[in-house]
């Protein structure tokens, strides 16, 4: 990770720890944040809206991220092995292996931006090529997970996407339901998508030194992104859970300011 950040005084002053704790209330809305975006998709797409079923799915995958990379830091408020079935479960609602992404995103925190650094790649890249390499990102993800992970890794990875073949095999093959299929094939363009909107957004033109991500500031672009840029305040504090990211925003601001220079949008 970038040491010179981390070793700041000024940073390292700043208190987290109070906010890793998740009120009740928190854990039910973060368990259940994709949940209604998924429903609505699935409504439009029924009756055939599907350019507004796109916008409702693109949603519903992006509070996925939020809940999943919760997840990837034991960060949803419930117990370890409830981390492991949540990533599973959204492996198979949203296409691939969680715990492969998972892998990649922990190797991520630490070799962040350098060559170890699979995750990062679409991100030393313009953003022209980090859209067309989209497609490609999943396959990198799976293997590098398959390949460097220990053997619990790899039979989670192996399990989640064996989990995909038959639910896939089901819905495209087995069942006569339009919407699953609109589903499907709605994910898998996420997740071609994925290199760009969750890599090269908060992460292209950093460097490996101090600014080793974007953040983004405006109450209202916040808002109406789950609070899913506050980048840089997570790699500092990767254990904050992302519902309280903008606390930690508010008091790194009182003491490094100029972290606010990279800005997402």
């Amino acid at each position: 990770m970038a040491l010179e950040i981390m070793r700041d005084e000024r940073v390292r002053s700043v208190e987290w720890r109070d906010l890793c704790e998740l009120s009740r209330g928190e854990v039910i809305r973060e368990l259940l944040i994709s949940v209604p975006w998924l429903v609505v998709s699935l409504v439009l797409a029924y009756f055939e809206l599907w350019i507004f079923a796109l916008g409702a799915s693109f949603m519903f995958f992006l509070c996925g991220l939020r809940q999943v990379h919760n997840a990837f830091h034991y960060a949803v408020g419930i117990s370890r092995k409830a981390h492991e079935y949540l990533m599973f479960i959204l492996s198979v609602v949203m296409l691939g292996s969680m715990h492969a992404v998972q892998f990649n995103h922990l190797r991520h925190h630490r070799y962040c931006m350098n060559d170890e650094d699979v995750e990062a790649m679409s991100a030393r890249m313009p953003g022209w090529k980090a859209l067309l390499f989209g497609p490609r990102f999943p396959y990198l993800l799976h293997k590098t997970a398959l390949q460097l992970g220990n053997s619990r890794m790899r039979r989670w990875v192996i399990s989640e996407l064996v989990a995909n073949v038959v639910w896939v095999y089901l819905v495209m093959f087995v069942w006569d339901i339009a919407i699953l299929k609109y589903h499907v094939l709605a994910m898998a363009i996420g997740q071609c998508f994925t290199a760009f909107f969750a890599v090269w957004t908060v992460h292209h033109d950093c460097d490996r030194s101090y600014y080793i991500a974007r953040t983004i500031r405006e109450r209202l672009k916040s808002f109406a992104t789950y609070n899913m840029f506050y980048h840089v305040e997570h790699h500092l504090f990767p254990k904050v859970p992302t519902c309280h990211l903008r606390i930690v925003a508010e008091r790194l601001d009182k003491v490094a300011p100029e972290l606010q220079k990279m800005r997402v949008f």
